[in-house]
């Protein structure tokens, strides 16, 4: 199959990987980017982890906490403009209270939820796209409960490009429950423990590392002791506690987590954007688009 510029472009910002091999690795895996980023990998050419995928849409992340409550939310618009406009500010606000309030469980049935004056969260947003002329979305949220034993830690990074909304059970330090809320909003961690990453996922990783190892040209008898140890590293990534705490790299977030008497039981990181492809549009096309429509 033909490979096209844009995929060999996206696989590079993906692993860091050099162009020709990029493209080398999507003709070995007919087009399929993620069997090239474990191809590249494999061969050594690109990073343990995948690059996060580039911010594609605007808006902004929020989080409201009331007594034992806490909802977060991303609410997206067109451009970064207006997402920054006080109008789709107060209206993410008052997004955030209906939703706290009404406690529904999808964002199908948010956009059901009435406010005092009767009007759906849908025809609110309606409202707001007639006045501002940018279409906006509530994309997701997620609501939290506690008790007065726990600590909620919300944290809002360049206001509200990345939000984060942690609970800690067992413990009612917020500033420390805030505390792991940054760390998460600078690692990206995917989990809490290791034992909740799936099989699938372990196995997979170990399939690649065993494979690097190999290219690499360990001997064989060494290279499952070496994998085990790189799975290691990989559990670093991807698993909260194991991670080097961010406010202090000599001790492990689970000793932090520990000092504090808690147990981290839940985490949502929303990140602006993450996962929504941005249209991609033609500068030269679109000048000439609005000269013919002149």
């Amino acid at each position: 199959m033909a490979i096209s510029a844009q995929l060999v472009k996206e696989l590079r910002e993906k692993t860091g990987a050099g162009m020709m091999d990029c493209k080398k690795a999507l003709v070995a895996t007919n087009g399929d980017i993620d069997a090239a980023i474990d191809y590249l990998r494999e061969k050594g050419l690109a990073s343990a982890s995948k690059k996060a995928d580039r911010i594609a849409a605007e808006g902004t992340t929020y989080i409201l906490t009331e007594g034992n409550d806490a909802v977060i939310l991303e609410v997206n618009a067109e451009t970064d403009f207006v997402a920054k406009n006080d109008q789709f500010q107060e209206l993410v606000k008052s997004l955030a209270a209906q939703l706290i309030k009404a406690k529904p469980e999808s964002v199908e049935a948010a956009l059901e939820v009435k406010n005092e004056k009767g009007e759906t969260i849908k025809d609110q947003i309606a409202s707001a796209v007639a006045t501002i002329g940018e279409k906006i979305t509530l994309r997701r949220f997620e609501i939290k409960t506690k008790t007065d034993a726990d600590a909620f830690g919300a944290y809002l990074h360049m206001g509200g490009r990345i939000g984060v909304l942690v609970v800690l059970e067992g413990s009612t330090d917020s500033q420390a429950a805030k505390d792991i809320a940054m760390h998460i909003a600078a690692i990206n961690p995917k989990y809490i423990t290791r034992d909740e990453v799936p099989a699938e996922e372990v196995e997979h990783e170990r399939k690649v590392l065993t494979e690097q190892a190999l290219n690499e040209g360990k001997p064989e008898n060494i290279v499952a002791k070496m994998v085990e140890g790189r799975l290691g590293k990989f559990f670093e990534q991807v698993c909260l506690l194991e991670q080097a705490f961010v406010k202090d790299p000599d001790q492990k977030v689970r000793d932090f987590v520990k000092s504090t008497g808690g147990n981290v039981t839940s985490f949502v990181r929303y990140e602006v954007g993450e996962g929504i492809e941005k249209r991609a549009d033609n500068f030269a096309e679109e000048v000439m688009s609005q000269v013919k429509g002149k």
